[in-house]
């Protein structure tokens, strides 16, 4: 009885480490259990303020349309407001195109493409490319600056990523230009004719650059539509066009909201179509081609398209390539370099605030390592600053608009309600713009919305396999299939799954990696086409 009580009594003690804390004297201290540890830099990340000057470089006012080598008004006379994400401050004007606008666009391609651009030497052709490079390459400053102010991205992203891509895009097509019969031997390639190319916000100048280029060097002339809160260097690559001397009409840059892209995609003058963005516009788009293909006018029914297919002749089928959302799996094995690999998740899903269609936004880490990875990477995202994107220590820049940083909000609020946890950064936010800090969720399974729709923004989503055919059937369960990464040290479980892996895009034990020379583009969901390499080339031409 008395050695029950006595046993009754006896507590259990956590462990104790003394430690010296100067003058001999000593401290005792609890251990923390491992699951609890994690690292407190207080302020010991605090950077000086280090922002780039942008004064040198001033932003008109007001932008208008690029038509056949000018600059002109928009036939309706409306304009839109292009805001700073950071700071939600008016940078300028921008003329909205309609369409009389875009079809005075395509008749300047039509008639530099058959005038001018398509009867000009390859070679010919290729030193325009050249040139326009080295003047991207000479005025790389300015337009950085002006990509992180018009669409949030920290300036090291723009200086140091998209700016070099963008010369290398122009520089490798350039080189490609009077080579085209040794890239498609035993075949004849020819231009295609006019392309109307509608691009995103997330990388507006490197997305121009992917489109732009290639469409050049094989002969075609180009509308091309940015996206409305990002034009600002789209209309400062015209610029370029002009101080390069390019020949009127040769590219064309019409700005405006999604009316705009429709009347591109409809108009009867396009040979070629080319579209970055999201799943649903692509969708629309496809449906669009495929009606024509059908001979069906849009808003009419059958009986009264083929009526007017019959007066008018065949309608001009465009050839189509799309590049669409992504919900990419980053894969971790426990035989990973686990170090490498956080830097990598980093990489994968907090690069450009999450604006990457291929962000490695769906993270599978193998069991035995799952709680080591989530813990180094909660004492990661500490380390990442999100302020001023100008300024060259911050990593985290601005949400691109406010419908996005509702969209994202919305997205996490619906994964906290399905049972998710939340981890997050915890660090301060600017008052103004729109900002989101750098989120992972765990305690998610595969039917949360989180895991299954395009987020778009700083958000991770964390969960676990065992074996790998479970992580593969696992990453492949989505409607998408931009991308993927795999992190192990052997190299025959990365061919494994490489192999298995219904992406476009596979990167073993790195991630968001580009190179011009490169394919790049989706299965399923996520598109067809692709951008960059030989096959890049062979989406703008017709090969005989």
């Amino acid at each position: 009885m008395a050695g029950s009580k006595a046993h009754s009594k006896t507590k259990t003690r956590r462990p104790v480490v003394r430690a010296s804390v100067g003058n001999g004297a000593t401290v005792s201290r609890p251990v923390v259990p491992l699951k609890d540890r994690h690292l407190n830099f207080a302020a010991k990340w605090d950077y000086a303020p280090a922002p780039e000057d942008s004064k040198p470089y001033v932003i008109a006012p007001r932008h208008e349309l690029f038509i056949n080598g000018e600059f002109v008004a928009p036939h309706s006379g409306e304009y839109f407001d292009s805001i700073n994400p950071a700071t939600e401050e008016k940078l300028t004007e921008i003329a909205s195109g309609d369409e009389y606008d875009v079809d005075l666009a395509v008749k300047a391609a039509r008639g530099a493409y058959e005038n001018v651009w398509s009867k000009m030497p390859a070679r010919e052709r290729g030193k325009f490319l050249y040139r326009i490079a080295r003047i991207i390459q000479e005025k790389a400053r300015e337009l950085a600056v002006l990509e992180t102010m018009d669409g949030g991205k920290t300036i090291k992203e723009s200086r140091d990523i998209d700016l070099p891509l963008v010369a290398a895009h122009f520089f490798y097509h350039a080189g490609w230009a009077d080579k085209l019969p040794y890239a498609f031997p035993g075949r004849t390639p020819r231009p295609i004719g006019v392309a109307g190319q509608i691009i995103p916000w997330n990388f507006p100048l490197l997305m121009a650059a992917w489109k732009i280029a290639p469409a050049l060097a094989c002969g075609n002339t180009v509308v091309l539509k940015p996206a409305e809160t990002t034009s600002i260097t789209a209309l400062r690559l015209a610029q370029i066009f002009q101080e390069a001397e390019l020949p009127d009409g040769v590219v064309n840059i019409v700005t405006g909201a999604g009316a705009t892209g429709g009347a591109i995609v409809n108009h009867p003058g396009i040979d070629k179509l080319a579209f970055t963005g999201s799943t649903e516009v692509g969708k629309q788009i496809a449906r669009a081609v495929a009606a024509r293909s059908a001979g069906l006018r849009p808003g009419a029914n059958q009986d009264e398209s083929k009526r007017a297919g019959s007066e008018i002749g065949a309608p001009n089928i465009p050839r189509l390539t799309l590049e669409l959302g992504g919900k990419a799996a980053n894969i971790i094995f426990e035989d990973a370099p686990l170090d490498q690999a956080v830097e990598g998740i980093i990489a994968g899903i907090y690069f450009n605030q999450g604006h990457v269609c291929c962000a490695g936004s769906r993270l599978f880490v193998q069991e035995g390592v799952y709680a080591q990875v989530v813990r180094k990477l909660r004492d990661r995202i500490r380390t990442l600053r999100v302020g001023n994107p100008l300024d060259k220590n911050t990593d985290i820049g601005a949400i691109n608009s406010r419908s996005q940083l509702d969209k994202i909000r919305a997205l996490v609020q619906s994964g906290v309600n399905e049972g998710a946890r939340v981890e997050q950064s915890g660090c301060a936010l600017p008052a103004r713009g729109y900002w989101y800090p750098p989120t992972f969720l765990t305690n998610v399974t595969m039917s949360h919305r989180v895991a299954q729709e395009e987020i778009f923004g700083p958000v991770l989503s964390v969960m676990t396999f065992r074996t790998p055919d479970e992580a593969i059937e696992r990453a492949n369960n989505t409607p998408y299939g931009l991308s993927a990464g795999v992190w192990t040290d052997k190299g025959s479980k990365i061919f494994k799954m490489a192999n298995q892996l219904r992406a476009g895009v596979v990167w073993a034990n790195t991630y968001n990696k580009f190179d011009p020379t490169s394919p790049f583009g989706g299965y399923k969901e996520s598109g067809f086409g692709r951008e960059g390499g030989l096959q890049g080339l062979a989406a703008y031409c017709r090969l005989e």
